[in-house]
Parts: C-alpha cells; structure tokens; sequence
C-alpha cells in the first residue's frame, strides 16, 4: 500500500461496515483480542452497540447489556457460523432494574414445591377450595319453576277444650311432580308442626337451613277454645294464619325442601294426614328438646374449633359470620320490640280518637248554635275516619314489619343451628383422628415388644378408624360447603324480604297520610263557616 498502512482482515472490514451502516454515528472499532474490561471502559453511557461476536448467547446479552434504555440490535444471520474467540473472565455484575422481571421468573420456576403430608393434602386443597368460593360466590342457579301458597279461611272445630282450629292451603305451581297444577287442602296446626320436625330430622345435619314452624301458643288457644265468638282472639288467629303463610312460603322456595316427599305429601293429599305426635308445647318430647336444648347450649360455650391447624382461613370465614349473625339477632330483637311499641301506641291512639269522635258527636248534638252544631257533627265523623286510619296503621306496622323481625329471628336460630351441627362433625372428626394416633401408637408398643400375634388385629383397627377419618373429613367438608352456600342464600332472601316489607309499608304509610289530609281538607269549609 502507498500509505505503508495494512489494511484489515475482510471479515472485519464487512462487520465495521454493516456497523457503520447501523450506527452511522458510532466510529470506534472492535478488536477480537480485547477482554470485557477493556471493551465496556470506554462505552458511552448514552447507547451501547452489541454484537453477535461480544457475547456468546443471551444470557450474557442479558448480564452486560443492562443500562437504562438499553437497545439491543442483532444482526443478520451471515454471521452466526463465525467462531467468536473466548470473553476473558470478569467478575459478574449485579443484576440491574431492567433484568428483575427476568431473574424474577426465574426464581419463581426454580422455586421448590412444599412439602405436605397425607393428612394435608386434602385439607389444604378444600382451604384453597373455600377461599375461591369466598371470593368468587357461586352464583344460585335461576328457578324455572314456581309455587305460591296461600293459607286461608281459619275455621274452628269442635267445642270446648277438645276444639282446635284448621287451615286452607291453597297451592298453584308449575312443578310437574305434582298431580295438578291448583291444589286445595285442609290442615290443622299440628299438621304444620309434623312436618316442621320431620323436614327438621332429615335435612339439619346435611346443613340446609329448615325455616322454623310458628311456635305453639298455649294461653292463644286457650282463649280460643273457651271463647264462644271468634271475634275476641280475631287477632291471634289472623297473626298464626299470616305465619303458617310465612312459613310454607319460606319453605317452598328452597329448591331441596319443596320437593321433599313430605311437603309434596302435605300440599296435594286429601283428607287428614297422620298425626303428628310431640308437637304440644307441655308434652314429654317437647320437655326433651328443652333439655336437649340446653345441653347443646352448654356444648358450644365449652368446646371451640382449633384454630391453629389447616383450616384457619375456613374457621376466620364462619367465626366472621357467625358473630354477624350474632349482631344482626340483637338489633332485630331491639327493632322488633320497638315497633310493636309503635304498633301497640298507635293502637291506643286510636281508642282515645275514637272516644274524641264520641264526644264531639254528642257535644253537637246539644249544641243549640246551629253552624257550630253542624261543625261538631262533621268534626265526629273525621275523627271516625282517622280512627280507622290509625287502626289500618297499626295493623301494618304490626303485621308487615314486626312480624318480619320476628320471623328473621327466628330464622337466625335456625342458621345458629347449623352452625352447631357443623362445629359437631368437626368434633367428631377431630376424635376419630385422635384416636386414630392413639391406635398408630398402640401397634409400634405391639411391635417393638416383638408381640406379632396381635400386629394384624392392631392394624385392622388402624383400617378401620383411618375410614372413620376419611369419612370424618368428607362430611365435615360437604358440610361446609352446604352451609357456604346457605348462608349466601338466606343473605339474598333477607335483603329481598326487606326490601319488599319496607317498600309495601312506606306505601301504604303515605297512602294513609295522603287520606288524612283529605278528610281534614273536606273539614275546613265546615270550621270556617261558624259565623
């Protein structure tokens, strides 16, 4: 060469060039020999240029490439063949912002699985189970069938102490497995009772919320057994009728209670059904329940669920709801004795209006001023008039609203119930595996004291109660499942009925109002023409 210069090799020029050609601006050259020190001393920190020759693969790509905004621009394929001379040993970097998310992933794969026993696996897998289902509600499937139930026509039977009272049930559905679609039966309260106790037996320990059956009121049908006019217990009659509604209503809807062989039996058979036995409140069964009652009673005060094994989360969600229900039972039992106040003043208020519209009648009537006379008569007859308003509003407040609280209390009770039932499986469970150590134990004794003869008869006992506690689990956890699935029911049903009660109540509450503010408007002319 002329210049004495000697040009590079061909391979390198072709690298420099197509370099040049993607970076315009960058004119330092690469040489093969340098180590990583010498080739990332003098790099700009403003746009780093990487090549197929300074790394090996992309792991290294990902170590030495990692500035802010870094850019990485492979080249084409041409030169991937070429033999790239070995990167001398540098000690390796930290891993920088832009690799986290990388080397994250990749701990996350690395990451060894946890170990559980045997008696876990199910456990943690039914926990995992309850947490989707607190966190993502199954939704309750829609009813393409329907049924309402009306309770009609109270009628008393018979005379003296031996008269009770009977009942229509008028039932119109859509489900098939009833021979027709209107169906009218009578039924006497011991019979609403029966089937309360049999649905009772059957479905409580499965979990399914039963609604209670209106209590047995022993000094309501007294007075109506020695009451020779139904007028003087209209009242308690008409309060049970609309309860005993209620109460097949509430039934009806559950979807595993209204096709109960027993219901079925008790809306479409004609004639009597068979009576019922232990349904009087004095009778020996019922002091039973009360004894039974109270034990359960001193049961949950004394046992509690452990808390500190697998099932925290599940135990943390029904200990949450258990002291909400809890909660809401005090205030209805407060709302409810509140508005039976309000009902029962409302029911004063109207006797003293009417004993006002007595008077003004009979002041106008002595009254010799003619116009004022006229005034005191038209006086009587308003105060009659809102003397019935203030009865219609008794009756409402009374039958729309504390009855409602009543029944909720009630249906807490029930729910209380279940939750008892399921705290009792859980107890049975947890013996059976205490047990089941006890009986593991007893057969490695049997075995280090060389006693073979008995080995087979201890590990058959070891069978035996290992079913035990499967069976234990599995019923413990389907309970829970039940009882999940209940609770949610009976919270969409409670805003329901609460919504319809309050809405129904407040209309008619203005429609009163609005009554009374006629009457008093058709009353002005009369006050003002006393000249």
């Amino acid at each position: 060469m002329a210049d004495g210069v000697e040009p590079p090799p061909m391979d390198e020029e072709e690298d420099q060039k197509s370099d040049d050609e993607l970076f315009p601006e960058t004119k330092k050259k690469i040489q093969p020999n340098l180590n990583s020190e010498d080739l990332f001393a003098d790099e700009p920190p403003s746009l780093p240029v990487t090549t197929d020759k300074a790394h090996v693969n992309n792991t290294e790509d990902d170590l030495f490439g990692s500035t802010a905004a870094n850019t990485e621009v492979k080249l084409d394929d041409s030169d991937e063949e070429e033999e790239v001379p070995p990167v001398a040993s540098a000690p390796e970097p930290e891993p920088s912002k832009a690799d986290a998310p990388v080397l994250e992933e990749t701990k996350k794969e690395e990451k060894p699985p946890v170990l559980v026993s045997h008696s876990s696996t199910a456990v943690s897998k039914s926990s995992g189970d309850a947490r989707q289902s607190k966190d993502e509600p199954e939704e309750e499937e829609t009813d393409q069938f329907t049924m309402e139930i009306s309770v009609i026509d109270p009628c008393k039977m018979g005379d003296g102490m031996g008269a009770y009272m009977v009942y229509k049930v008028k039932t119109k559905t859509s489900i098939p497995a009833f021979r027709k679609p209107e169906l009218v039966v009578t039924r006497r309260f011991s019979d609403f009772l029966g089937l309360h106790s049999r649905l009772q037996e059957k479905h409580a320990h499965l979990g399914i919320i039963v609604p209670p059956a209106p209590e047995k009121s022993v000094l309501g049908m007294t007075k109506i057994k020695m009451s020779k006019e139904e007028s003087g217990s209209s009242d308690f009659v008409e309060r049970r009728r609309a309860a005993l509604e209620r109460y097949l209503s509430r039934t009806a809807q559950h979807p595993v209670l209204r096709t109960d062989p027993d219901v079925q039996e008790f809306l479409e058979r004609d004639g009597d059904l068979p009576k019922s036995t232990s349904t009087s409140a004095l009778s020996g069964a019922g002091v039973m329940r009360l004894f039974h009652k109270m034990g359960d009673a001193v049961e949950k005060i004394t046992f509690k669920m452990d808390e500190n094994d697998e099932w925290t989360y599940e135990m943390q969600w029904f200990e949450e709801k258990q002291q909400q229900i809890e909660a809401l039972d005090q205030q209805l039992r407060k709302l409810h004795a509140s508005v039976e106040a309000l009902s029962m003043h409302r029911r004063e208020l109207s006797l003293s209006t009417a004993v006002f519209a007595k008077s003004a009648a009979m002041l106008g009537s002595v009254e010799e001023h003619t116009a004022l006379s006229r005034a005191l008569s038209q006086l009587a007859e308003t105060e009659e008039k809102i003397e019935q308003l203030h009865k219609e509003q008794a009756d409402m407040d009374f039958f729309t609203m504390a009855e409602l609280m009543k029944d909720y209390v009630s249906l807490l009770g029930a729910v209380r119930e279940v939750f008892h039932d399921r705290v009792k499986i859980y107890k049975n469970w947890k013996e059976a595996e205490s047990m089941l150590m006890k009986k593991r134990d007893a057969k490695a004794k049997l075995e280090i004291q060389h006693k073979s003869e008995k080995v087979p008869q201890a590990q058959q006992e070891i069978t035996e109660w290992e079913e035990k506690v499967e069976k234990g689990q599995e019923e413990f956890e389907k309970m829970s499942s039940t009882v999940r699935k209940e609770i949610a029911r009976f919270e969409k049903y409670r805003v329901i009925d609460f919504k319809n009660s309050v809405v129904k109540y407040l209309e008619a509450f203005m429609e009163g109002q609005q009554k009374l503010i006629k009457y008093w408007e058709a009353f002005l002319p009369e006050a003002k023409a006393i000249a």
